[in-house]
């Protein structure tokens, strides 16, 4: 058993865990009409969230599209979230499909200044414990950046494996999108008793985090990833104050008269985890950051009139809330 972590483990993880703090803003992309990438626009919506009071930039994550994105679209995004930025909050960078490529937008996002990277499953395969093992310790010995693991979809793991991880240098994190309480709290016990006092962040990534926000503060996780935060940021630091402050009553206003409405919505939709929130952007009247791209489709016009009233009550709630400065 070691009692440490590895000095290159410590220091990438006090170097970035030390900064994140707040509502974590994972921004949209922005398109062209003809539905090329569209930087200005990219660059004033990230704007908005560092100013409206973003913990921390994750760009060209899920919410970002990655999928969608070339190597070149990709480097140009990470460079502008880091000009925005400009040391105020930390820029963390999706990676991710194959070892290689994975080891390839890495040297990307470092290329380009991140600070860090969260790594999302492997495309495609569903491989064991030990390939998925071999993948995340290949691809945090390829950068110098400190690696966050995305839990999710076709990569699930043990408490084990997860042990293994917070062992290797580099891997920092874990970012639960599974939702499975049960496995993260014995994934959170096991890391504890392997190595006593090593520093390993968690994350609560569910597609709306805050339905569950409170659940996984339950365990011990208070990081949380906010959809909401990219169109309606007045919205997710009214609830985030909420649940420091155990203001419950506030918490439960904003779960009841918007987040469940919120998540029924998005759940009439495939694709809707992404696609709402950038039809949630354009009714704010900041940036044109544009639809999706394929093979994602855009929101139904109904289900974007529903999003529209749907909002104006969660502001309401928002601006009744303590603290809002109202």
């Amino acid at each position: 058993m070691t009692a440490h972590p590895p000095p290159a483990t410590a220091g990438r993880h006090h170097q970035l865990a030390d900064r994140l703090d707040g509502p974590l803003f994972f921004p949209v992309t922005a398109y062209a009409p003809d539905g090329a990438l569209d930087l200005d626009a990219f660059r004033a919506h990230l704007r908005g969230g560092i100013d409206a009071g973003a913990g921390a930039v994750f760009a060209c994550c899920g919410t970002g599209e990655f999928h969608a994105l070339t190597p070149g679209e990709y480097a140009a995004c990470v460079a502008a979230a880091v000009a925005e930025a400009a040391g105020r909050v930390p820029v963390l960078a999706g990676t991710g499909y194959g070892t290689a490529l994975a080891a390839h937008f890495a040297r990307l996002a470092h290329t380009a200044g991140a600070d860090g990277l969260l790594a999302m499953p492997p495309y495609l395969v569903r491989a064991d414990q030990s390939g998925l093992l071999r993948h995340y310790t290949e691809l945090a010995a390829a950068t110098p950046l400190p690696v966050i693991v995305y839990q999710r979809d076709n990569a699930v793991f043990t408490p084990d494996t997860v042990a293994a991880l917070a062992r290797t240098p580099g891997v920092i994190g874990l970012k639960d999108g599974l939702g499975d309480l049960e496995l993260l709290q014995r994934i959170i016990s096991a890391v504890r008793t392997d190595a006593p006092g090593r520093p390993f962040l968690y994350f609560n990534g569910l597609p709306t985090a805050e339905l569950t926000g409170a659940a996984y503060r339950g365990l011990g996780v208070h990081l949380y990833s906010s959809a909401v935060f990219a169109f309606a940021p007045e919205i997710a630091l009214a609830f985030h104050r909420a649940l420091a402050d155990a203001d419950d009553a506030t918490a439960i206003r904003l779960l009841d008269g918007f987040y469940r409405p919120l998540v029924e919505l998005r759940n009439e939709g495939r694709g809707y985890a992404v696609a709402l929130v950038k039809a949630g952007v354009g009714l704010r009247g900041g940036p044109a950051v544009g639809g999706v791209r394929p093979p994602l489709s855009d929101p139904a016009p109904a289900h974007v009139e529903r999003l529209s009233h749907l909002l104006d009550h969660g502001l309401a709630l928002a601006a009744a809330a303590p603290g809002s400065g109202a």
